[in-house]
């Protein structure tokens, strides 16, 4: 659970940053990190159409560059874009102008006041810097673990299952190493949702 949900005093650091949205309303908020790529998005965002679900994808600037047409599509979509970084740096290996200056280039492309640092890794002066800017960091709620090579899908669609409330952030990856799991979980994750009566939000 530690690595599923986030830990109580991260939330306490960045209080600000968004975590789960109204646990008052039966909506979750899905969002994809780490694209956009032909590899994986394509089939994601076809997936979204077949149950009516809008998600927030998390881009990378260079990955952007490197497929605009998706970037496009994806808000030809109905979807919301967020930035990822240009590169997809760490806020902690990284100084904060160098932090920050990544994050303005990616912005050059994607347009966007959403951020979520890769990694959930923000220095806490990384973190102030942005909100004085009036960028929101949205941070997730549950992490379904996609990337992990020791899950399976099964085990991607459990961690929905299991960690899922009213208000949750729900975080997916359109990456390569996401793929071949998402072709199961992501179809069988957005059905169950659906059946528990939740409703797709994107973060405006």
């Amino acid at each position: 659970m530690i690595i599923e949900q986030p830990a109580i005093f991260l939330r306490w650091l960045f209080p600000h940053a968004l975590w789960r949205m109204d646990r008052h309303q039966k909506s979750v908020y899905l969002t994809f990190d780490d694209g956009p790529i032909p590899e994986a998005t394509p089939f994601i965002l076809d997936t979204l159409d077949r149950f009516n679900a809008k998600a927030t994808f998390f881009m990378v600037g260079e990955n952007a560059v490197k497929y605009p047409h998706l970037l496009e599509e994806v808000r030809r979509r109905g979807h919301q874009v967020g930035n990822h970084t240009y590169n997809h740096l760490s806020g902690m290996r990284h100084f904060t102008w160098t932090y920050l200056a990544n994050i303005k280039k990616a912005d050059e492309i994607l347009h966007t006041r959403l951020f979520r640092p890769p990694h959930g890794w923000i220095r806490t002066v990384q973190y102030r810097v942005l909100r004085h800017v009036g960028i929101k960091v949205v941070m997730w709620d549950v992490v379904t673990r996609d990337y992990s090579r020791l899950l399976t899908a099964d085990d991607v669609l459990n961690n929905v299952k299991r960690y899922t409330r009213p208000g949750s952030i729900i975080t997916f990856h359109d990456s390569l190493k996401s793929i071949d799991k998402l072709k199961h979980a992501l179809p069988e994750a957005l059905n169950w949702l659906q059946e528990q009566g939740y409703e797709f939000r994107t973060i405006e």
